[in-house]
């Protein structure tokens, strides 16, 4: 796969992804959707919206860090010495930014989909050429760096252990998922590049 590039003259950022890549990221962006969504705080159910805002609903999110390591580390504490403060800073933002999140990664799910994948798995022998717009390439470059910090988090992975993962057996699972860590680290390099291009 070559990456994104921006075209020269309509200045949209394209890329053709092999149906398995296409599969992949996907398959990705929907575990991501799924962790976000099945972790959300419960809405509130009252029958009025400004009740429901200021009495428990809408700024009414979780206060404690996330349990889960990947949710943690993609909503970390807003004041790391103020305990009270984060708090409330989580329990004004997280909710929202959850769903910031979560339709963020369902845009790179729709833009594959309208590209022609099929919505179930096993189109191996496709290409997909993703075509962007400035406006969702700023999305897709969001929802990627959220996929990256998601799998590098489950993987542990830390900076400078490059040749723990090189030492690894080709059919280590591990191995195996770093790189798909490697690959959209890729994706997010070539993203970034064609949009500032």
């Amino acid at each position: 796969m070559a990456g994104f590039v921006r075209h020269r003259r309509s200045k949209r950022i394209i890329a053709t992804l092999s149906g398995f890549e296409a599969d992949l990221l996907r398959s990705l962006a929907a575990q991501l959707v799924e962790l976000l969504r099945n972790e959300a705080a419960v809405p509130s159910e009252s029958a009025d919206p400004l009740e429901a805002m200021f009495s428990g609903g809408e700024f009414s999110g979780p206060t404690t860090e996330p349990d889960d390591p990947v949710l943690a580390r993609l909503f970390p504490n807003a004041y790391r010495e103020d305990g009270e403060a984060a708090a409330e800073f989580r329990r004004y933002t997280e909710g929202s930014l959850r769903d910031g999140k979560a339709r963020a990664a369902g845009t790179i799910i729709d833009t594959l989909e309208e590209a022609g994948l099929p919505a179930e798995p096993g189109a191996d022998e496709l290409t997909i050429d993703v075509d962007l717009d400035p406006a969702t390439a700023e999305v897709w470059m969001r929802a990627l760096t959220d996929l990256r910090l998601a799998l590098g988090t489950r993987l542990e992975v830390e900076e400078g252990d490059e040749e723990y993962w090189y030492s690894l057996p080709d059919d280590d699972p591990r191995g195996q998922a770093h790189h798909i860590y490697e690959w959209l680290g890729y994706l997010q390099e070539t993203l970034v590049h064609a949009v500032a291009g």
